[in-house]
């Protein structure tokens, strides 16, 4: 097992940066992972195409490893978006989601029902942003053969729990969107029947990388309606086109891989398992605390959890009426980078968050609580 801290060694980026939760700096990790990678493809000695279209084998065991779906139903995909458009555009009967959630999810769910019309959905609403297995449980009906949820919800970083909505359901098929937990949080994974998400966040393996991952439940259940020439049972089927390859993951792909970014991705995973991912959760977790003992010194209403089962790498805060931008202006002065949105602004730390950062970010505070004498 690596330390946490040979994992923060290979944090790159300058001090500063509270935005994880939109997207993760590369890791010192993948760098080198892409600098092999590019460097065998430069050269392309006898033998190097071969070996790197090895990484999708790579990619499904990191992936297994982590989150306990067996490796053969594992596929990469270029982002979570993609991954939830595969597993809702091939569900039939019901599919039960919050309006709150991020539109990848309510977006590729109302496309489904106007293209494809072997799907009819059905909204809740969660409190804030929260879907809890409660309100799920109040709003399922005979009908819902699905249920589609964030592990972290990005406005709050609310982090559901998965073994209470599982329990909830019963046999329906359960679709995570994991872009704002893998990697960050521990889960239980195996709960759901369908993870979808990237790799360029809490992983920090750069833009275009990402995983679906099935159970044979799901794969026995949801229609491969996304299906390219690489999702059926030939290679390069000329001259005719067969069905795509029920039951296999993949005949949920549409062409070959991007084998370099399924290279960074597994280089992202496994250091996540070398280390832990439990030890990388209570890393973040600890600054997450720090972050909202600062907020509530400043007098700005966290909106986030403060349970500890609950929370994420993201704390949000609510400064009121144009307060945001106030607040904006003097994370932007101070060189702290932050995510304002919708009135509210979101921070997101990572096991490798430095002091640095942390006393950048009480300087922005001080100049926000500042009065304009102007």
């Amino acid at each position: 097992m690596a330390t946490i801290d040979g994992f923060r060694a290979g944090f790159l980026e300058e001090p500063g940066y509270l935005d994880f939760a939109a997207v993760g700096p590369v890791s010192q990790t993948v760098v080198e992972e892409l600098r092999a990678a590019y460097d065998g493809l430069s050269r392309m000695r006898f033998g190097a195409r071969a070996r790197i279209m090895t990484n999708g084998d790579r990619l499904a065991q990191a992936v297994a490893a982590l989150t306990g779906f067996e490796p053969e139903n594992v596929t990469a995909q270029p982002n979570t978006s993609m991954g939830l458009v595969q597993a809702i555009f091939g569900l039939r009967g019901r599919l039960l989601l919050s309006r709150g959630e991020f539109p990848s999810m309510t977006v590729a769910a109302v496309r489904s029902t106007q293209l494809r019309r072997e799907l009819e959905l059905s909204w809740l609403d969660g409190v804030d942003g929260r879907v809890t297995a409660g309100d799920i449980a109040q709003s399922l009906t005979d009908d819902v053969s699905a249920v589609v949820v964030a592990l972290v919800d990005p406005r709050t970083g609310y982090r559901a729990d998965l073994t209470a909505i599982r329990e909830a359901i019963g046999d329906r098929l359960l679709i995570v969107d994991g872009i704002q937990g893998v990697g960050a949080v521990t889960a239980d994974f195996t709960a759901a029947d369908v993870i979808a998400t990237g790799g360029h966040k809490w992983l920090r393996a750069g833009w275009g990388t990402g995983f679906l991952a099935f159970s044979d439940w799901a794969l026995e259940r949801i229609d491969p309606v996304v299906s390219g020439f690489t999702g059926t049972e030939e290679y390069e089927p000329w001259g005719h086109v067969p069905d795509p390859a029920r039951g296999t993951i993949g005949a949920f792909t549409v062409s070959g891989p991007d084998y370099v970014a399924e290279a960074r991705l597994a280089a992202a995973l496994e250091e996540v398992g070398q280390t832990g991912q439990a030890t990388i959760e209570a890393a973040i977790l600890d600054r997450v605390g720090e972050l909202i003992e600062l907020f509530d010194a400043s007098g700005l209403e966290v909106v986030s959890p403060r349970e500890r089962a609950e929370q994420s790498g993201i704390v949000v805060v609510d400064p009121g009426e144009g307060g945001a931008a106030r607040l904006g202006a003097a994370l932007y002065n101070t060189g702290v980078t932050a995510t304002t949105r919708q009135g509210r602004v979101r921070f997101s730390v990572h096991a490798g968050t430095d002091d640095a950062t942390i006393r950048m970010l009480r300087q922005a505070l001080l100049v926000y609580r500042t009065p304009d004498d102007n």
